[in-house]
C-alpha cells in the first residue's frame, strides 16, 4: 500500500541540545548551511506541507517561514510531545490527510526519498513506518497515522513515558531497512565532535 497523497511533514527541534550546551541545535552551521537548513532541503520535496516542532520565541525561525509548531506538554518530554504536536497540526489544518512523516533536524543526510520508501511498505493495518538503519530502528523519522493522536495523549498525559522506540513496538508498525553506504544515512549530530565528523563527511561525499 502507498499513500494517495503526500504527507504532511514535521521537522523535530524541540529539544534542548544539553551535549552542545543548550541553544538551537538545528541552527548550527554544517559548511555553508546551517542543520535546519539542510533539513528542509531534504524534506520539502518529500512532504505536503512542513512544519517545525519548536518551542519558545518563534520569531527566530522566521526567515524558514516554516509554521511553527509548539509542544502542548510542558518541561520537554521529548520527540513523542513534538509527533503530537504536528499531529494535532494536521487534523486540525489538514484533516483530509490522515498521514504525518516527522525527521530530526540533527539528522543532516537523511534519504531524500524516505517518504516514498515508507509508504510503499505500508501494509493496511500498520499505523506507523518507521526507519531502521544497521539493524537500529530509527524512530523519529517515520510515518504516523492521525488516528494514534488518542494513544499518544494518552501516554504524554502519563507520569512515565518510555521511549519512542519502545512505544512504536507496541503498535501496528512496519519497518524500512535503509542503506547505509557509503555511510549511515541517519549519522545524527550530537556533540562538537559530531558536527566535525560530519564536515568531513561532507568534505568527502558532498550532499549525496
Amino acid at each position: 500500500m502507498s499513500l494517495q497523497q503526500l504527507p504532511t511533514g514535521v521537522l523535530l527541534a524541540g529539544g534542548r541540545a544539553r551535549r552542545m550546551g543548550g541553544g538551537d541545535k538545528c541552527l548550527l552551521p554544517l559548511k555553508d548551511k546551517t542543520l535546519l537548513t539542510r533539513s528542509i532541503d531534504r524534506a520539502q520535496p518529500q512532504v505536503n506541507d512542513l512544519v517545525l516542532s519548536a518551542n519558545g520565541n518563534a520569531l527566530r525561525f522566521a526567515r524558514t517561514k516554516l509554521t511553527v509548531v509548539a509542544d502542548q506538554y510542558q518541561d520537554f518530554p521529548g520527540p513523542m510531545a513534538g509527533i503530537h504536536a504536528a499531529l494535532n497540526w494536521a487534523q486540525q489544518n489538514r484533516p483530509e490527510n490522515p498521514w504525518v512523516a516527522s525527521f530530526a533536524c540533527d539528522t543532516p543526510f537523511f534519504p531524500r526519498a524516505m517518504v516514498e520508501q515508507l509508504s510503499a511498505a505500508l501494509q493496511d493495518d500498520a499505523q506507523i513506518a518507521v526507519a531502521v538503519s544497521n539493524g537500529r530502528m530509527q524512530p523519529v523519522f517515520a510515518l504516523w497515522h492521525n488516528s494514534l493522536l488518542p494513544a499518544i495523549s494518552a501516554t504524554l498525559d502519563g507520569t512515565d513515558i518510555p521511549w519512542l522506540q519502545h512505544w512504536i513496538a507496541e503498535h501496528p508498525h512496519v519497518t524500512v531497512e535503509f542503506d547505509n553506504t557509503p555511510f549511515d544515512c541517519f549519522t545524527n549530530i550530537n556533540t562538537p565532535q559530531d558536527l566535525y565528523a560530519a564536515e568531513e563527511l561532507v568534505a568527502q561525499h558532498g550532499d549525496l
